[in-house]
């Protein structure tokens, strides 16, 4: 009773910086000389979803001055990069050289001035190194996403025994599945999957990485309409995962199909979709991965579902957050947990990391430690 009062508390105090909204100019004074006055410059970040293209968070043209963009914001941490609609169109550093997420402290009414160094497409593409392991496959180029009506890609791990013995495999689903296995098809840095299954002295299981749709990776992944993104398709999705993927996997590869062997595990928006795919068919996930989730983008609808169906789920679910995420993490972070906490069965862990930040690098951190719970007696 005593744990359950001090999360309770501690919820309800973090929820007073969550509402407490603060007006927050951002000016970019200072662009590339090659940049053409007056084109679209966006903001991209932990308030909208990293959307590069999103029309609410254009920048408004300030005559011989830049641009500039007024936004209210939640008190407390942040992160965005400027872009000019797409993230291969990205700010960088000057040479073209990557550069980290922008940090964004928000006390109370802030204005501040930045300067775009240089855009990433001005610059020849580097050449492409592949890191994935010799044990990831590219299972199809076009597969059919028949419940979304487009084709996409997905990748397969086969841990290394595979071709050499007829056993089966507990198999892991996971989502954006760019930023699983190679640095060439990433963001911004892979998760290291298939470096650590390679190492592992874990049961060994199969990973299905399956890519996000691009620019419908917003929808795709929410189950819920929302207002600045639209109408939600991630019910279809995680249909797709259970009716489409799933069989196809079972029946080309050796699997353990039952539910004590299937995983499904992703961050942010993949966090989310994870979660709902899990409430949705609890008779399919015996495990569940929900890193640094995107709660804020459903609303108080992933509560909902989690009290109306959590009581049918009795699996093993690892929720993480970190604390440099934006000020609405952790709270939305405990609130999930207290809520599947009152209203299911399943075996909960949660962490929550004081240095996390939102991004690959940190996922990767953190996935071994999920593996290796998830896969505990």
């Amino acid at each position: 009773m005593r744990e359950l009062t001090t999360i309770v508390v501690a919820f309800l105090i973090s929820l007073q910086g969550v509402f407490a909204q603060h007006e927050v100019v951002i000016r970019i004074n200072d662009l590339p000389p090659y940049h053409i006055a007056g084109s679209d410059v966006f903001l991209a970040g932990t308030f909208n979803g990293w959307n590069p293209s999103d029309t609410k968070y254009k920048f408004n043209v300030v005559e011989g001055k830049g641009y500039s963009i007024k936004l209210n914001l939640p008190a407390g941490e942040h992160w965005y990069k400027i872009t000019r609609g797409s993230w291969d169109k990205v700010e960088c550093l000057r040479g073209g050289a990557g550069m980290g997420n922008r940090q964004l402290l928000v006390p109370a009414d802030t204005t501040i001035d930045i300067t775009v160094e240089e855009w990433v497409d001005k610059f020849p593409p580097k050449p492409v190194v592949h890191t994935s392991s010799k044990q990831v496959h590219l299972l199809d180029s076009a597969f059919n996403f028949r419940q979304l009506k487009r084709k996409g890609v997905i990748w397969i791990y086969l841990p290394e025994d595979y071709d050499e013995t007829t056993k089966r495999y507990p198999v892991l689903y996971m989502h954006d599945g760019q930023n699983l296995f190679d640095d060439a098809n990433s963001f911004s840095g892979e998760w290291g999957v298939d470096e650590f299954l390679d190492t592992t002295i874990r049961e060994k299981c199969i990973v299905v990485g399956i890519a996000h749709g691009g620019e419908k990776r917003l929808v795709e992944y929410n189950p819920f309409n929302h207002e600045k993104f639209g109408k939600g398709r991630g019910k279809k999705y995680a249909k797709f995962l259970k009716r489409t993927l799933k069989p196809y996997i079972d029946r080309n590869y050796r699997t353990k199909s039952d539910k004590q062997n299937t995983y499904i595990a992703g961050s942010s928006m993949g966090g989310l979709i994870s979660m709902y795919a899990a409430l949705k068919y609890p008779r399919t996930f015996g495990g569940v991965g929900v890193f640094s989730p995107a709660f804020w983008v459903s609303g108080p609808e992933i509560y909902k579902v989690m009290q109306r169906k959590g009581k049918k789920l009795d699996s093993k679910i690892y929720f993480y957050g970190g604390k440099l995420e934006g000020d609405s993490m952790i709270p939305d972070l405990m609130r999930a947990f207290d809520v599947m906490r009152s209203n299911s069965s399943s075996e909960l862990k949660l962490v929550i990391r004081d240095e996390g930040e939102h991004n690959e690098r940190r996922w990767r951190v953190e996935f071994p430690l999920f593996y290796e719970w998830v896969f505990s007696n």
